[in-house]
């Protein structure tokens, strides 16, 4: 099943106790679809509070095997209308939606125009100017494969930091020149990875570093030494590659 959200009225993806998930809000439906059984739903990964979802995918299983349009079409008209399926096939019992992944593409919204209040909890507010080309120059020298200890969530402990970015861009919007969007697709990440690279683009941006500095940021391997962490409203989940 693939699905889109607006996470903005959420405490993230994950179900949780006592919190308004998207997860939560999934399930609940298929229950009801599901002859009252539970279903539980597994994601290719969990998106934090506030994050949002072009293209997210999981799967689950039913006690009935039903039409997939029918399901489909039933799922979205019980749906709160910030949640919406787009669509649902029958996939092999060996398929896994998180371990199966190939890629996953993330990408960020930022304006530096003026303040708009109408798409605060879409695109992060920064409303300053950016040095844009020094910012597309640091993003390119994250491609590759590296250790992005740097970029994790200060208190969380991995055995294993490396991750591969496949391709990145910075796009500057035709028709509004102060938004930009940053592209960044890779094998795998970190929670807060995408939102700690933006963070430290954003600083170079403005003058606090140089492009080539994030090379040293990554070779440091000190979280302390990154930029502070981009708000999660401009972060989307594109798409998700298998």
């Amino acid at each position: 099943m693939s699905f889109s959200y607006d996470g903005s009225k959420y405490n993230g993806y994950q179900k949780q106790p006592d919190a308004k998930t998207i997860q939560d809000e999934i399930e609940k439906v298929l229950k009801k679809i599901n002859s009252n059984n539970d279903v539980s739903l597994v994601a290719s990964g969990r998106t934090d509070a506030g994050v949002h979802a072009y293209s997210q995918h999981a799967h689950f299983d039913l006690v009935n095997e039903l039409d997939c349009a029918k399901l489909r079409n039933s799922m979205n008209s019980l749906l709160p209308k910030d949640i919406y399926v787009k669509a649902i096939a029958i996939v092999d019992d060996d398929f896994h939606a998180r371990f199966n992944v190939k890629a996953k593409e993330y990408i960020y919204k930022i304006n530096m125009g003026n303040y708009n209040p109408i798409e605060k909890d879409y695109i992060y507010q920064y409303n300053k100017r950016l040095d844009i080309p020094e910012m597309s120059r640091a993003l390119k020298y994250l491609e590759g494969t590296h250790d992005f200890r740097a970029f994790v969530k200060i208190d969380e402990e991995k055995n294993d930091y490396v991750r591969t970015i496949v391709n990145t861009n910075l796009i500057r919007d035709s028709k509004n020149v102060n938004l930009i969007t940053i592209s960044i697709l890779g094998t795998g990440f970190m929670r807060y990875m995408v939102r700690n690279i933006v963070g430290t683009l954003i600083e170079i941006g403005e003058g606090k570093y140089k492009s080539e500095d994030i090379i040293k940021i990554m070779e440091q391997k000190d979280r302390k030494n990154a930029g502070a962490c981009a708000p999660a409203c401009g972060l989307y989940l594109k798409d998700v590659y298998y």
